[in-house]
């Protein structure tokens, strides 16, 4: 720890003391004065610590947001242009709820300190206030009425149809990590069926490659092509991405942060988000100062021992690098029947030989 920190902790260790002997003080003054007196100057030590908790109070969260905002994920800005939005309402949100915060907090330590009770003054009492009770229903409500209309028309934005550009990744969440397919040459996903899932044989999705009689399924020849990866996802800047978010197991939820999106992954129930990438991760490295940057997926909903340990990674980059990437890449199929790899023609050797020989 800092110097800094070891100060902040030994004053408030002197406050703590001080209001400990200010408490053993009065016990001790209400004895020799009496018990009204002594009421009184408790009612009026009591007032002037809620001052001072207020402005302990509004000193503390002042400092925590000065020395601890830049370690947010705000000052980088979100990675995503539909995150620009979140981020925008996010403020929203927190100006509104921070001012009605300081107004209500304020008023409730300095009432407490203005109308402490004294010798000759006693309390108002009011049963019933028709306009007072409307003012603090009506206008709170008015207000989150706007933000969750705001907050509702960008969650179906995100959540409906991507652009027909889109690039369509699926994710499947298990216990504890990440699988993802992208479609092949036909842009089309497969069909999956859980009961085939088999991770042995490479199958960790559930494709359906060949008829099933037991199971009444028949191969879909989209599934040839699909490319399966853990872990990694590969996605491109400036292309919108659509997720198709799924999970084999339990309630998983997707987070990614840095483009300020999330969904959960539920068993059984497909859910979708799409987001348009405004970095690349060599250019959030520099944006950021940290060469060891990562754009990262983590699990946002409890799911069991290894729930800490479940993360992903995306890797940002351009159109050109995610094409090269995806050449190199090997069906899912072949990777689980690699005899059904077509084998590379064989070089008819046997006129070069005669050619030779005939040279010679």
């Amino acid at each position: 720890m800092t110097s800094q920190t070891y100060l902040v902790l030994a004053a408030a260790a002197l406050v703590f003391i001080v209001i400990f002997q200010i408490a053993k003080a009065s016990e001790y003054v209400s004895v020799l004065k009496g018990e009204e007196k002594t009421k009184q100057q408790n009612n009026r030590i009591n007032a002037f610590l809620m001052l001072g908790f207020m402005i302990i109070g509004f000193i503390g969260v002042w400092y925590c947001n000065d020395k601890l905002y830049g370690q947010t994920l705000f000052p980088q800005g979100s990675a995503s242009v539909e995150g620009e939005e979140i981020d925008r309402m996010f403020m929203i949100t927190t100006a509104v709820t921070g001012l009605v915060f300081v107004i209500t907090q304020f008023l409730l330590f300095y009432f407490s300190w203005k109308y402490q009770a004294k010798e000759g003054r006693k309390a108002f009492y009011f049963p019933h206030n028709n306009k007072l009770e409307v003012i603090w229903t009506v206008v709170p409500a008015i207000f989150l009425t706007v933000l969750v209309v705001f907050g509702l028309k960008f969650w179906f934005r995100i959540t409906s149809d991507a652009p027909k550009d889109a690039l369509k990744v699926e994710i499947v969440g298990k216990q504890f990590g990440w699988i993802m397919r992208y479609p092949g040459k036909d842009k089309q996903f497969g069909k999956t069926y859980f009961k085939v899932i088999n991770d042995d044989n490479s199958n960790s999705l559930g494709q359906i490659w060949e008829d099933n009689k037991d199971l009444k399924l028949k191969a879909d020849p989209a599934n040839y092509d699909d490319v399966v990866t853990t872990q990694t996802m590969y996605i491109v800047k400036g292309r919108p991405v659509q997720l198709i978010i799924g999970s084999r197991d339990v309630i998983h939820d997707v987070g990614l942060s840095h483009f300020r999106m999330k969904m959960d992954a539920v068993p059984g129930i497909p859910t979708t988000l799409w987001f348009t990438p405004k970095y690349t991760t060599k250019e959030m490295k520099e944006r950021t100062g940290n060469p060891d940057f990562v754009y990262e997926i983590s699990c946002d909903q409890m799911c069991g021992n290894g729930h800490y340990s479940m993360k992903g990674i995306i890797e940002v980059v351009t159109q050109e690098e995610f094409d090269i990437w995806m050449a190199k890449q090997k069906p899912n199929y072949l990777v689980a029947n690699p005899d059904k790899e077509p084998k590379a023609p064989v070089a008819d050797t046997t006129s070069k030989t005669v050619v030779a020989a005939v040279v010679k």
